[in-house]
């Protein structure tokens, strides 16, 4: 059931349901294997410093806003969009917020492996959503991963717990090693 904009502002009350059950469709097996990549790098993180249902609330509601902005700034209206990257892009945005001295391994054509400053990865990442969004590049929601972002960046703010930690957390701890 992917989320039709247009259909949506003609119906939002009943063409609501796609907002979410857009987000467990996905175009190809590709699209799934990638979002399930980057959930997998940087979810567990952000889950752990939010807490689950935080972590819960900011992937649905970075979802929601990630569709919405692809609603606002699509030529074409008619056409659905599947997918969980707006809402994963939700995550690193988050991630990004909370964890932007965190090093992410990364693999770089053609075959190296190496480890980034993820404020670095994710900074390229969203210039390449910018470049492609204005540029109008057919296929990918460009301006969903940029809405999802923004709001992760937003809502992990928002969410992040209140406290002081006395040591660094256990998830973190790796950094003193290196």
């Amino acid at each position: 059931m992917g989320f039709v904009p247009s259909a949506f502002f003609e119906d939002p009350l009943g063409q609501g349901y796609r907002l979410l059950s857009s987000m467990f469709v996905h175009g190809s097996l590709g699209h799934l294997l990638s979002n399930m990549w980057f959930l997998w790098v940087f979810g567990p993180a952000l889950e752990s410093r939010l807490s689950s249902w935080r972590y819960f609330g900011l992937y649905i509601l970075a979802g929601i806003a990630a569709a919405m902005t692809q609603a606002f700034f699509t030529s074409e209206p008619t056409v659905p969009m599947v997918g969980a990257s707006g809402a994963i892009a939700g995550v690193t945005g988050g991630y990004l917020l909370l964890f932007a001295d965190a090093y992410v391994l990364t693999w770089l054509f053609p075959a190296f492996w190496v480890w980034l400053p993820a404020s670095l990865y994710l900074g390229y990442w969203a210039a390449i959503q910018i470049i492609n969004a204005l540029l109008g590049m057919p296929g990918v929601a460009w301006w969903a991963h940029l809405g999802g972002f923004a709001a992760g960046m937003l809502l992990a703010y928002w969410g992040k717990p209140r406290r002081n930690y006395k040591s660094a957390p256990v998830w973190e701890s790796w950094y003193y090693f290196r």
